[in-house]
């Protein structure tokens, strides 16, 4: 038998920046980036997609992009800043996706040039896999408008839309070229989205960093009602915490079954699904983190004391930490409970649950007792 064997590395490097005010034309972060990519031997492109509910938000917002991208030497920006909703709908939505690839070609945005998402994580989701199926990849920029996708979704390095109801079932492990964290975007939030996009920074603490849970326990109720300035430390630290988690020598684009950021999400995807995203992302993975501290602390991994805590600063960001999906549908197995084996699929391999050993700590199981789960739902129940 013959045989050639093949082996290479590829090398990704992005970073993320914090600014304000980020089109300001007195403010260079992100200009100064584009035209240190600028090339000499020819002109490099720009197509920037919008997510409609920012720009409403954001009166001027198109034109202020527009007159400030114009100006990057190096590049052209295409004619029509391309504006569509937002929300977790564009990603059911099969022939949105196939639109902004027929713009890609349409303006002929290469390999070279660059595709902006100006939006929330369900619109960065989708405009990353628009860039990723595009020429084999088309690199793509990144300016998150969320808590939740400043602080998590937006510096990872996943992209996907939904496909037969699963969840991100099409997607695409492709790196932004950038993210760029503006935290004015943040002051027209609804209090939903501000208050639920804090959760994967509890999430993240819980299984990697205590003091900042710790932060955030004494913190919960300012940051609730609206501290901005905590609100940035918040994300900064957050986003630390993961872009440390990708590089810091774990499985960046998820070839094995382990999956400690996924802490708090087997639950709470097939929560958003049931409930038709009535849920928002954060409030969904809110209840998974409830669920699975309290199954923590009912195998004798975490105290009962540190399980309170937990639901305590949860609460006190008005996440809710139960839903009535949890309990068996009239004699039938709880829907939710039902769909941990098709969070086994969406891994691959074996079952793979993160829980808790601490605060701070994360463990990982392969099997769970569903007897002693439903248990940890109705304890979540009555903590609501």
């Amino acid at each position: 038998m013959e045989y050639i064997q093949q082996q290479f590395d590829v090398n990704f490097s992005f970073g993320v920046f914090f600014s304000r005010h980020l089109f300001d034309p007195a403010n260079t972060c992100l200009s100064a980036f584009l035209e240190s990519k600028a090339s000499t031997a020819f002109q490099k492109k720009l197509l920037v997609i919008l997510d409609g509910g920012v720009a409403a938000s954001h009166p001027g917002l198109a034109e202020q992009i527009s007159r400030y991208l114009g100006q990057v030497r190096g590049f052209q920006l295409a004619p029509e800043i391309i504006t569509i909703a937002g929300g977790e709908s564009v990603k059911n939505d099969l022939p949105l996706l196939f639109s902004l690839v027929d713009a890609i070609d349409r303006y002929g945005i290469d390999r070279h040039s660059y595709v902006i998402g100006v939006g929330g994580g369900s619109l960065l989701d989708l405009v990353g896999f628009a860039a990723a199926i595009s020429h084999r990849g088309v690199k793509h920029i990144r300016i998150p408008t969320t808590v939740l996708s400043q602080n998590d979704s937006g510096v990872g390095v996943k992209n996907g839309v939904n496909y037969k109801g699963k969840k991100n079932f099409l997607g695409s492990f492709a790196p932004p070229a950038a993210v760029f964290n503006d935290s004015t975007f943040l002051t027209t939030l609804d209090g939903r989205d501000w208050r639920s996009g804090m959760v994967e920074a509890v999430k993240v603490a819980l299984i990697r960093d205590a003091a900042f849970f710790e932060w955030m326990e004494q913190r919960a109720a300012a940051l609730t009602a609206g501290d901005m300035p905590g609100m940035e430390e918040l994300i900064y630290r957050c986003a630390d915490l993961h872009m440390a988690h990708i590089g810091g020598g774990g499985d960046p684009f998820e070839s094995g079954s382990a999956r400690p950021l996924d802490f708090g999400h087997w639950s709470a995807h097939k929560l958003e699904q049931l409930t038709n995203f009535a849920l928002r992302h954060g409030e969904a993975v809110s209840i998974g983190i409830a669920i699975d501290s309290v199954y923590s602390c009912l195998l004798g991994w975490i105290s009962e004391s540190d399980m309170h805590r937990i639901v305590s600063v949860l609460k006190q960001m008005q996440l809710p930490v139960w839903h009535p999906l949890l309990e068996k549908q009239d004699g039938k197995p709880s829907p939710v409970i039902a769909g941990l084996e098709e969070f086994r699929e969406h891994l691959g391999g074996q079952l793979t649950i993160s829980l808790l050993k601490a605060i701070g700590k994360g463990a990982e199981v392969h099997h769970i007792d569903l007897d002693l789960l439903y248990k940890a739902a109705d304890i979540c129940k009555n903590l609501q």
